[in-house]
């Protein structure tokens, strides 16, 4: 008896015809989107796959409920392949980290993780995530920018599946600018809002002089949390760059950046800047903002200004605006990115299965939309538009011309960030120049880079 007829005949003997010719032939065809082969080695017989999905709360709440949304996206998937079940486990952003660090260490990480580069990518530099290259089509491939797949690649290995962005900026409490007969100090009439130093340092004047109840902008230096929001405001102020481009150094100690230092102390001094930055963190400026008390934010994107919507203490428009820059060039906006990895967890089926959940969430036609627009952020991807009948919504996909690489993926990130807040409160508190603390930064920062390379080369 042949190989084949055998094999049928055991098939046909419990029912299951239709799958004795996915099991008896091969399935080798061009890879589609939606379509993930399976790994060298993967059974091709039927059996139920369970597969692990622990996430962040990356989806606003549904019905009031954390984890809801995800629980509709899991059956969903599942109704579409039955044959693989989704276990979610929601983690806080308070807990997740040590318990994420817990579970790797224990060889008990979750098949699939929806987080931001800088976990992802130290993940992949470890070799602990399965890369993704296999399920990535050429058409997605070139309808992302190089920004982010700088964010979501260790070499040639992409370990991240971008989804959902939306550039770091500025807000403005444009009722402020309103009350006060100056939203023509604003650059809202131009398509995309670019403006001076001298025209923003104009505004600013303008909310001190007329408006006496509100600080006109903030700052911030006690912790670490908030940091994009800080490095990018002196960034495009000097003219400068945070780090080189391939991460092996800092580019900000520039005499520029230094003066853009100096001038927020000099601000706090002239009632221009929040006075007390060295002991306020980022919750706290943007808590003054929300009550109304300060006209621009220094941290903010779409996804914070929907977050925050039903967190005001009083009503007022807040409206994205872009760092200003000395001579009004182009400003340079870090994106917020939001994707999902696979962990190599020595199983080839849960890869596989992974990858498939990955897809559906990513370019399902109908939850694809409902997940990107759950996160309150935009698409990665350029073509992917329109998801929001709002204007700042269509501005933060116009702004998306301004994104840069951030420097959240650099060896040493977490030691690089604690050193630039200890530098910014040494300038604050006129313990050193702008330019004396953004030297010290990168000497101390540089050291880091150097030493985290070496210890990721081992």
């Amino acid at each position: 008896m042949s190989a084949y007829y055998k094999c049928f005949a055991s098939l046909v003997s419990i029912g299951l015809i239709s799958l004795s010719l996915a099991a008896c032939t091969s399935n080798q065809g061009p890879l589609k989107n939606g379509d993930i082969r399976l790994e060298a080695g993967a059974s091709t017989t039927f059996k139920p796959i369970e597969i692990t999905w622990w996430n962040f709360p990356n989806y606003q709440p549904l019905d009031g409920e954390v984890g809801k949304f995800e629980k509709q996206l899991a059956a969903a998937f599942s109704k579409k392949h039955p044959d693989i079940k989704v276990r979610i486990e929601m983690l806080t952003f308070e807990g997740g980290p040590q318990k994420l660090n817990v579970a790797i260490a224990s060889n008990m990480a979750p098949d699939v993780i929806y987080d931001s580069p800088g976990r992802i990518i130290d993940w992949g530099k470890k070799k602990l995530l399965a890369p993704l290259n296999d399920m990535i089509s050429n058409e997605v491939k070139v309808d992302i920018s190089e920004a982010l797949w700088k964010q979501s690649k260790v070499g040639d290995n992409i370990y991240m599946y971008p989804i959902n962005t939306t550039p770091f900026m500025m807000a403005v409490n444009k009722t402020v600018f309103e009350r006060i007969g100056a939203v023509d100090l604003l650059p809202l009439q131009r398509p995309d809002r670019t403006w001076t130093f001298a025209e923003y340092e104009k505004a600013l004047k303008a909310v001190r002089d007329k408006a006496p109840d509100v600080i006109p902008s903030g700052f911030y230096a006690k912790s670490t949390a908030g940091d994009q929001g800080t490095r990018a405001y002196i960034a495009n102020l000097g003219l400068s760059r945070f780090l080189s481009e391939d991460y092996s150094k800092v580019a900000i100690n520039t005499e520029q950046a230094g003066h853009a230092l100096d001038w927020i102390v000099k601000g706090t001094k002239e009632k221009l800047v929040v006075t007390g930055a060295a002991s306020l963190a980022a919750t706290d400026a943007n808590d003054l903002f929300l009550q109304g008390k300060l006209a621009f934010s220094i941290n903010y994107s779409a996804v914070l200004r929907a977050q925050n919507a039903p967190l005001k203490k009083v009503p007022f428009e807040d409206v994205l605006l872009p760092y200003p820059t000395a001579d009004g060039s182009k400003p340079k906006l870090e994106p917020y990115l939001g994707g999902m990895a696979v962990f190599d967890n020595g199983n080839p089926e849960k890869i596989a299965a992974s990858k498939k959940f990955i897809d559906f969430i990513a370019n399902d036609p109908e939850y694809g939309k409902k997940s990107l627009i759950q996160t309150g952020g935009i698409s990665a991807r350029n073509s992917v538009v329109g998801l929001y009948n709002d204007a700042e919504y269509k501005y933060a996909e116009t702004a998306r011309q301004f994104v840069t690489d951030p420097p959240t993926i650099a060896d040493g990130y977490g030691e690089i960030r604690a050193l630039w807040f200890h530098e910014l409160q040494r300038a604050l508190t006129l313990e050193a120049t702008g330019k004396a603390s953004l030297d010290s930064f990168a000497a101390k920062a540089d050291a880091a880079i150097k030493k985290a390379k070496a210890q990721a080369d081992k």
